[in-house]
């Protein structure tokens, strides 16, 4: 027995002998996607029961794509199911200097009806009604939906003269909280084009693994720095250390997934130390922002590093 494995545990010892093959190897399940064939989507008829028919064994999506590796093909891992998405309310306070909104946990299509529902309710006074542009004018204000950065939210204002109105948005704040989750399965045709098409994607520019958003800086900023402050949140694996507004960047210290893979053998001599990142964003024009990813420190910090980082922020955006 090598020096290294007469430290295990025997309970351990027997775990990793029933990995192996019959033969005495591992099997490598990376070779099944390459053979792996894609089936046409099942098709559900029009006007079904959206309370009836859900997915009742959800996949995960694959944080970034195929691609093959210097030692042969590498499979994406997929995201985990309630792992990178910390437990939320349905509806949620977001701010940016004097700019402030609600992202609420349904698509721009069922969120309509029940901003509809607010104004009647509220007797604001429609004066106007878009639901196209998913827009309310009243006479107190302008209510306004569009789709958010993460699939399936939907932001939501209410706006002044092109700035938020704080008890406007107290009010919708506890009028969405009232009917939560239950009241987002009745869809409104007439905003199904409020969603936007294009998501979020991390690929590869030149040299540098970097994460394309298809959002302006402010609002990128507002949800980055929300995910960040909820999920990372683990001394000595992931924490968030700074903010600063000022240049879109926050610095963070993490534990990349090599140093994981290593840290049961390295445990054995000595612990593997995190490393401090800045997460920075880039304006790309109106609607595009970059996320990028820079060591803020001597250690060192690879490009497969990089992109395992970023897929687990990306994650927590999608």
């Amino acid at each position: 027995m090598t020096p290294a494995l007469k430290w295990l545990p025997l309970a351990a010892l027997v775990a990793l002998a029933g990995c192996a093959r019959d033969d005495g190897y591992y099997h490598d399940r990376n070779i099944d996607y390459a053979d792996a064939r894609q089936a046409p989507p099942l098709v559900l008829p029009e006007g079904r029961d959206r309370e009836r028919f859900r997915d009742a064994m959800p996949v995960p999506e694959a944080a970034g794509s195929f691609r093959p590796g210097d030692d042969g093909f590498e499979a994406p891992a997929p995201q985990a199911l309630g792992a990178g998405r910390v437990e939320r309310d349905f509806v949620e306070r977001r701010a940016v200097g004097d700019d402030a909104w609600l992202v609420v946990a349904a698509a721009p299509d069922s969120v309509w009806p029940q901003l509809e529902g607010f104004a009647r309710s509220r007797g604001l006074g429609v004066e106007a009604s878009d639901s196209a542009r998913g827009v309310i004018e009243t006479r107190q204000a302008r209510l306004s939906v569009r789709q958010g950065l993460r699939s399936g939210d939907s932001e939501v204002r209410c706006d002044q003269a092109g700035r938020p109105l704080g008890p406007c948005l107290d009010a919708l704040e506890e009028y969405f909280a009232a009917r939560s989750a239950s009241a987002s399965s009745a869809a409104s045709l007439r905003a199904q084009g409020l969603a936007g098409e294009e998501r979020l994607r991390l690929v590869e520019r030149g040299d540098e693994w970097v994460v394309e958003v298809p959002l302006d800086i402010e609002r990128t900023w507002a949800e980055l720095e929300y995910q960040l402050r909820q999920d990372f949140t683990l001394e000595g694996s992931r924490e968030l250390l700074e903010s600063t507004p000022a240049d879109y960047s926050h610095r963070i210290r993490y534990l990349p997934l090599s140093e994981r893979r290593e840290g049961f053998w390295k445990g054995l001599v000595s612990s593997p130390s995190p490393r401090e990142i800045r997460l920075v964003l880039e304006s790309e024009g109106p609607e595009r922002t970059l996320l990028r990813a820079e060591s803020a420190s001597e250690e060192g910090f690879s490009a497969e590093d990089r992109r395992e980082l970023l897929e687990r922020v990306a994650s927590l955006l999608r």
